[in-house]
């Protein structure tokens, strides 16, 4: 609270500045200036408002005696309250860097661990957040890339904020992606997020970790989100929004990378046999596999003819030995093209 008992101690030496310099008609020098300045500064930092002080300073000048002539009087109080407000906004200014800072390593510390949990447990209150309850977080990622200030995320801060206001969330920016930690129990904020950034981004991609407990809870959720947004950009998964919790499977998989390249090489290594590369006969199985194993709806998928799509499938199983339509090849073979995709197999050299 700003302490209105005691305006004075912030115009301490200014009514002395004012009869001086209306004395000799001259401006005020650069030492009275500085001073009325650090009087700003102080003032700031004391939380005292700016308008009561102007206030103050004006009552001020019509108490000096005795009184100066009324234009070299005005002349004079203009120099220092303008000197005053200047101190004042320089405090605040840095009041707001230092406070940016303060949000932006604490951002980094929740989202990287990189801090003890208890004392960021402490931090998270001053920006709203419990980190004793569980939370997940949301990521969005657009075709540009956005940072705290920016009209897109700022747009989506507000819109969000104001219909959850009242809840536990925090809305930033890391690496150009746009952020949301919101309560495990609250997935509708999430939820609004979502279809916000994707509107906000012109159709961006967002993806939802799971909700996980304590400091570190947000830590894992985070990194469930970037890793979903990283498979989705791998393995082209389709729609806006992904949930980490649907693509559990996928880390499954490739959990022994090596046993996975074993097989994706020993069941799909023969297609490269085939005229035009491996690469055709794997975008055949997923849209084969992707639309339920519906001939007609795969070759609607690869813009052929059901034709040309089931002579692919006759091809695959030639040289495999693995017939796709066949519930017993199916799965191996469907396996090994989610493990060609994730591991990005065969690449140039082998396409």
């Amino acid at each position: 609270m700003a302490d209105r008992e005691a305006p004075e101690k912030y115009l301490e030496g200014y009514a002395e500045i004012l009869l001086d310099a209306c004395a000799t008609g001259r401006r005020l020098t650069r030492t009275e200036l500085e001073s009325r300045r650090t009087e700003g500064e102080r003032a700031a930092e004391a939380g005292c408002a700016l308008r009561g002080l102007i206030r103050d300073h004006l009552a001020a000048a019509q108490a000096v005696r005795p009184l100066p002539s009324t234009g070299l009087l005005l002349a004079a109080v203009e120099q220092a309250v303008d000197a005053f407000a200047e101190g004042y906004e320089r405090a605040q200014h840095q009041a707001v860097r230092q406070a940016e800072a303060a949000r932006r390593e604490f951002i980094d510390d929740l989202l990287y661990g990189g801090s003890d949990l208890g004392r960021l447990a402490e931090r998270a209150e001053r920006f709203g957040l419990r980190l004793s309850q569980a939370h997940a977080v949301a990521v969005a990622e657009g075709p540009e890339p956005y940072g705290d200030g920016y009209p897109v995320a700022r747009g989506i801060e507000e819109t969000v904020l104001a219909r959850f206001g009242n809840r536990q969330i925090l809305l930033t920016t890391k690496d150009g992606r746009l952020i949301c930690v919101a309560p495990g129990d609250q997935p509708d904020v999430l939820a609004y997020f979502a279809k916000r950034a994707y509107a906000a981004t012109g159709g961006g991609r967002i993806a939802i970790g799971r909700s996980h407990p304590g400091a570190g809870g947000v830590v894992h959720s985070y990194e469930e989100a970037l890793n979903a947004l990283e498979l989705a950009e791998r393995m082209a998964l389709e729609g806006p929004v992904l949930h980490a919790a649907d693509l559990l499977v996928y880390p499954v998989l490739t959990r022994d990378r090596q046993a996975m390249a074993d097989l994706v090489e020993s069941v799909l290594g023969p297609l490269r046999k085939g005229r035009g590369g491996v690469q055709p006969f794997i975008d055949t199985l997923t849209a084969y596999f992707d639309s339920g194993c519906v001939a007609t709806e795969a070759a609607r998928r690869l813009s052929l003819s059901v034709r040309a799509l089931t002579y692919r499938l006759e091809r695959i199983h030639t040289l495999t030995g693995a017939d796709p339509a066949d519930p017993a090849n199916r799965y191996t073979l469907q396996t090994a093209v989610i493990g060609a995709r994730l591991l990005g197999w065969p690449g140039e050299a082998g396409a």
